[in-house]
């Protein structure tokens, strides 16, 4: 079971690495850049680090069972992945509340937001990411002293506090938006970015989440109290890669959604649609894709 579980990851992170790659491509150097779309990118370069280096993993694994060769994997491996899925979770939390602000204070969004929030944003996240996993190998690693362990528990303490506020924002701002868009007493048009950001929130809840409970558990209930919790890294690992895999998948999905006249679907196409904001600029999107720049 571990072989046919172990041979189907590899496969599907090789899958995810080539769609995030695609949405790199596009993103970075085929479409002009909104608001949203800078989020979007950068959440495209946090799963396809995190699933390079499950290649990794996964590839040392399956040679180690297969052929039964004792592989070393690198502490370095697991901290990057860290790195990727925590930057990802904190990304996904700041893209929510963009869409709730920009739902909830349409025309203080839209005036009063600073150009360049998005990239000032991401490039905090990216440093404050990289900072708590630097601090998390200093603190946690081993050998551990008596002095070292406590300052060990404090530090996993305010990850797991920061964890659960993230989940609280990524869940409260998205049941927000979905009551403010159909129980709210002014009409809002549903777009494409609506559904994609429902969609990455719900996948994440579903497939991503479970990687990062774990990860609590197991420092807090087999460290703290020497108990041998049920082993589900692999099964929890296995559904985080199903996470970051689904992400462009859900975008190219939503973007050939097509209600008008039958048109000739390409990814760049898909894409640029995906992350139209208004359905009055959906038609200018189009043309920009064919070859004028679409005001996105």
């Amino acid at each position: 079971m571990s072989q046919v579980m172990f041979s189907f990851c590899l496969i599907l992170v090789v899958v995810g690495m080539m769609a995030n790659a695609t949405v790199l491509w596009f993103l970075g150097f085929r479409l002009h850049r909104n608001a949203f779309s800078v989020y979007i990118l950068n959440l495209a370069v946090a799963d396809f680090l995190f699933l390079c280096f499950q290649f990794v993993f996964c590839l040392l694994t399956f040679i180690d069972i297969f052929y039964t060769i004792s592989i070393y994997i690198p502490l370095f491996s697991v901290a990057v992945s860290i790195f990727a899925y925590f930057c990802g979770m904190n990304i996904l939390s700041v893209i929510s509340i963009e869409r709730c602000l920009s739902v909830m204070w349409p025309i203080w969004y839209r005036c009063q937001r600073p150009k360049h929030t998005s990239a000032v944003m991401c490039a905090f996240i990216w440093a404050l990411s990289l900072l708590l996993t630097l601090l998390d190998g200093k603190t946690c690693g081993v050998p551990l002293s008596s002095s070292d362990m406590f300052w060990c528990r404090i530090f996993d303490f305010a990850m797991t506090v920061w964890s659960a506020a993230l989940v609280v924002v990524l869940c409260g701002s998205n049941l927000t938006l979905l009551v403010r868009v159909f129980c709210g007493s002014r009409r809002v048009s549903v777009t494409r970015l609506y559904v994609i950001i429902v969609l990455t929130v719900l996948f994440f809840l579903l497939f991503g989440l479970p990687l990062g409970i774990y990860c609590l558990f197991h420092k807090w209930i087999g460290d703290l109290h020497y108990v041998q919790i049920c082993d589900f890294y692999f099964v929890t690992l296995f559904l985080s890669c199903v996470n970051s895999c689904a992400n462009p998948i859900i975008y190219f999905f939503v973007g050939s959604i097509r209600h008008r006249r039958p048109q000739q679907k390409t990814l760049k196409l898909c894409l640029q649609r995906a992350l139209q904001d208004t359905a009055e600029e959906e038609e200018s999107g189009e043309r920009g894709s064919l070859g004028e720049p679409g005001e996105l």
